[in-house]
């Protein structure tokens, strides 16, 4: 059995992210993504059974690197809202400082793989900003709505404003930054 390597991993993820942004899922074979890593083909299927299972590993693999990012300075025992607001700022860092990664993840989470994904776990990376919301909710200090509601306005309006496809003209202020969250925060408050 042929060892993992790490440098080898890395490769095949940073090439995978960047033939998936320039040149789409389906076009970005299998050949394609070793030759970018520097790999061969062969080397792809000691690390992932297939393409596929490439495809939604990296997925999951920025979906846990973004839930390091939102926990870095995470303190639960602030204020709700100052933790909420740390955690936008964290967001719009991490979509910042890894702008490729944010667009892999856009374009995989409106492709049919996005349903092969394991969604308890990549959850288990937000867990710490779950529980505050829903700690927030028991409070009477967030809307007793559903989940998926409360996601929408909370972290989908970063998701737009991170996006220099969807909004050219946002500058990634503090102003800026602070305004959309404010917005944000009253659609979710009580």
């Amino acid at each position: 059995m042929r060892v993992k390597d790490e440098i080898k991993q890395d490769a095949l993820f940073e090439a995978t992210v960047k033939l998936v942004n320039e040149i789409g899922f389906v076009a970005s074979s299998v050949s394609k993504i070793a030759k970018q890593a520097g790999i061969s083909p062969a080397t792809i299927y000691v690390y992932h059974k297939n393409k596929e299972e490439l495809l939604i590993s990296t997925y999951v693999r920025i979906k846990q690197l973004m839930g390091l990012a939102v926990q870095e300075n995470f303190d639960d025992s602030l204020p709700i809202r100052d933790i909420l607001k740390q955690v936008w700022g964290n967001i719009f860092s991490f979509v910042a400082e890894h702008l490729a990664y944010f667009q892999y993840i856009e374009q995989f989470s409106n492709s049919p793989f996005s349903e092969l994904v394991n969604k308890e776990e990549v959850e288990a990376y937000f867990e710490p900003v779950i529980q505050i919301i829903l700690k927030g909710i028991e409070q009477k200090i967030i809307k007793d709505v559903n989940f998926d509601i409360l996601s929408a306005f909370i972290f989908f309006p970063i998701m737009a404003l991170a996006n220099p496809r969807h909004c050219k003209n946002f500058e990634l202020s503090p102003e800026n930054t602070e305004a959309a969250f404010n917005l944000a925060w009253d659609a979710i408050r009580r």
